[in-house]
């Protein structure tokens, strides 16, 4: 288990989900391999919130239309471990759009690889990107101007 996951009750870590989110977009599909886990099996958290910073990055992506940068993780919560072999899914919607930054929400879910079709919320997390010049500097967002 990661070091940053909290005490969760076991009903709720093998309770799967019925369905998967409806308001938000699919935008990653990736199976984590030996290579990305600690000794017991379990896939690094820093790994998995790599791959979250990836997955919050692609709808920004079609607003900003250029170099942006994660200023933020304003949220991540670990809800139970991932195993090696796990298929996450990662849906992203965006919660707000300033005039330099966009903030998205991240849901990732794991599904079995041998057992297919039944889900399990493993992490979430809020993250807030910037759009940047090419000297780094913030600029403004040409959808929200």
């Amino acid at each position: 288990m990661c070091l940053f996951a909290p005490i969760v009750p076991m009903s709720e870590i093998t309770r799967p989900i019925a369905s998967l989110p409806t308001d938000q977009e699919l935008v990653l599909k990736v199976v984590p391999m030996p290579a990305d886990c600690n000794a017991n099996g379990d896939i690094f958290g820093g790994w998995v919130m790599a791959q979250v910073d990836i997955a919050g990055s692609v709808l920004p992506a079609k607003l900003v239309r250029g170099r942006m940068a994660t200023v933020a993780v304003n949220e991540f919560i670990f809800k139970q471990p991932v195993r090696v072999g796990d298929i996450l899914s990662f849906f992203a919607r965006i919660t707000k759009v300033g005039r330099t930054s966009v903030t998205v929400k991240v849901e990732v879910f794991a599904e079995s690889y041998r057992a297919q079709g039944s889900y399990s919320k493993v992490t979430e997390a809020q993250l807030t990107y910037v759009a940047i010049d090419e000297q780094g500097k913030p600029r403004p967002i040409e959808a929200a101007a």
